[in-house]
């Protein structure tokens, strides 16, 4: 779909148009309106057609938005507030922007004709509703958008855009097959999308405004909801979908709420001879409420869980003194009810720092103190409102330099408190909650050598000043399997080392590439779980990601790239799966 395929069904794509039926209308409450209607009718291809007979109608103001991040319900419906989350690179710089999406809420199961009506009220700068038919699927530095249609409502603009949910070449830069402003009434005017077969048309005030080929959107059966502002709030007053009589409608909760675990699963295995010790992998809340094959996967075969990305700084903080939980809670309540290990991840990191915490002022004596009040406050409200639900934590993640070097990076926790500044966060952290296991992660340190005696050290150091840090966190990244494979030898070496120091193991991270085949992922992923078995040390291992349908990175030139890096790949165990079932057996 191009561009240009939205058209105009008379005279220019901007047409200002009448208000008569908004004002004729009226809500009772004293305040302008903007209705969202958001039809899809097959066979219908009149530009004022008329909507089918209305059977099944579900209200989705009454359903589950307790972890919807800049959402709150009340007894009026819903408040939407602006939320700032983007996702920025890694070496600080871009912020593409994030909207929340209604995750662990309620979405529909829709493969036929469908209306989703939406007002939207006391519109201060902008309001957006998004439809998608999958959530976004989230990676370290960039935010994969799915098919769908963002309406946007500012002033008397309304944007039109439409993602077809194709690979974009710059992965921090998606570009919409459709992006249109049509101008309106203002926001008293009444909006609708409307399906008719494979057309896609847009009214306002019941008149066409543009016209286009659905493509691929709204092509999977399923609808999940997204609204958000970028620069100011609105209410949304009535929020509801409706089928025509005889067409399937119904809603559906997260994937994972209705999976349990294997009693043959990874973790099983590995409790017959080690009891307390964890199988667990880095999950995102995106594939657990959408994908039954990933839920199958990760609440059968495991028994802990890393919240991948939503508890980095930027996720949780986008703004300085405002804090964004939901999601990490959806995650935490999930394990909880799983039964499962939950560990934290991260606070103390040069990665994933929202724009405010980069600027923090550090060039005067009283520049650092007050940032040190601001980054101390920040600790202290995370770990808090997380006490008692966490098992470990990474307190500092990846301290040394990205050269595998064993200088600290000089990030603002560095400049703020000095090269001590572990010490500050560790006793933050056990202030807050003195239970949680804190651990320091690091890549490049998982054989000997200077830079594992360097974490070790520093871990050391750190308690020797009166922190509190339990152990270290072995990523065991393995992206090249000439350089970067870990010997069994190497592995019961590293533990042994950090054993006789008196702290614990985590392989926290482990990935392997199947370029060299599976044969050679298969056994090296096997090595590092035998060898972490074999060590009392080493008391849990962690994939970083369940199935290769979201294992997504940027290659040199900017363009997403799908890995083949985990257990399971398109729903399916790889070989890599079962050498880990053998040396668990084993």
């Amino acid at each position: 779909m191009s561009p240009d395929a939205l058209e105009p069904v008379a005279g220019p794509t901007t047409r200002r148009l009448g208000r008569s039926r908004a004002r004729a209308r009226g809500r009772g409450r004293g305040r302008g309106l903007v209705t969202v209607v958001l039809l899809v009718l097959t066979g219908c291809t009149s530009t004022h057609s008329s909507p089918p007979e209305q059977g099944t109608v579900v209200d989705l103001l009454q359903q589950d938005w307790r972890h919807v991040p800049g959402v709150v319900a009340d007894d009026d419906g819903l408040r939407v507030g602006t939320t700032a989350r983007s996702i920025v690179r890694q070496d600080g710089s871009g912020g593409q922007p994030d909207p929340p999406v209604d995750l662990a809420g309620t979405h529909l199961v829709a493969p036929d004709d469908f209306t989703v009506r939406a007002s939207f009220a006391d519109v201060t700068a902008d309001a957006t509703l998004a439809v998608y038919d999958a959530p976004p699927v989230i990676a370290d530095e960039f935010r994969l958008e799915p098919a769908g249609v963002h309406l946007t409502v500012r002033g008397d603009d309304l944007g039109i855009t439409v993602f077809d949910g194709s690979a974009p070449e710059d992965a921090t830069d998606p570009r919409p097959v459709v992006d249109e402003h049509v101008t309106t009434s203002g926001p008293e005017a009444e909006l609708s999308v409307r399906r008719a077969g494979d057309l896609l048309e847009v009214t306002s005030d019941g008149e066409t405004v543009a016209s286009m080929p659905l493509g691929d959107v709204f092509g999977s059966g399923e609808l999940w909801w997204g609204l958000s502002s970028d620069e100011g709030s609105f209410a949304v007053d009535s929020f509801s979908a409706a089928a025509p009589a005889g067409a399937e409608l119904s809603t559906a909760g997260p994937a994972a709420a209705g999976e349990g675990r294997s009693s043959d699963g990874l973790q099983a295995l590995a409790a017959r001879s080690r009891p307390d010790f964890v199988i667990g992998a880095a999950v995102a809340l995106g594939p657990l409420a959408s994908d039954p094959a990933y839920a199958r996967e990760f609440v059968g075969d495991f028994g802990g869980l890393t919240v991948e990305n939503a508890m980095k700084p930027q996720a949780i903080s986008p703004r300085q003194g405002e804090y964004l939980f939901d999601e990490a809670d959806a995650l935490l309540d999930l394990a909880e009810s799983q039964g499962m290990a939950v560990h934290g991840h991260t606070i103390a990191f040069s990665e994933a720092m929202p724009r405010w915490m980069q600027e923090l002022p550090v060039d005067t004596e009283a520049d650092r103190r007050a940032s040190a009040d601001v980054l101390l406050d920040y600790v202290t409200t995370v770990v808090s409102h997380f006490r008692g639900r966490l098992d470990s934590l990474d307190v500092v993640n990846e301290p040394f330099d990205v050269d595998q070097g064993t200088e600290l990076q000089q990030n603002v926790w560095y400049q703020v408190f000095g090269p001590t500044y572990p010490v500050v966060v560790s006793q933050a952290v056990h202030d807050a909650d003195p239970d949680v296991r804190q651990f320091v992660n690091e890549n490049g340190a998982d054989v000997p050598g200077p830079r594992q005696d360097a974490l070790l050290q520093l871990a050391l150091d750190t308690n020797a000043a009166g922190g509190h840090v339990d152990g270290v966190g072995l990523q065991a990244h393995v992206y090249d399997l000439d350089t970067d494979a870990l010997s069994a030898d190497d592995l019961a070496e590293t533990f042994d080392a950090f054993e006789d120091a008196g702290l614990l193991v985590r392989i926290s991270e482990n990935d392997v590439t199947d370029d060299e085949g599976q044969d050679a992922q298969a056994e090296q992923y096997a090595t590092v779980l035998a060898a972490c078995l074999r060590s009392e040390t080493c008391v849990s291992y962690t994939t970083w990601g369940v199935d290769d349908r979201y294992d997504w990175f940027a290659d040199d030139d900017g363009r997403p790239q799908q890995g083949h890096d985990l257990l399971f790949d398109d729903g399916a165990p790889t070989p890599a799966y079962d050498a880990m079932r053998r040396a668990l057996a084993d």
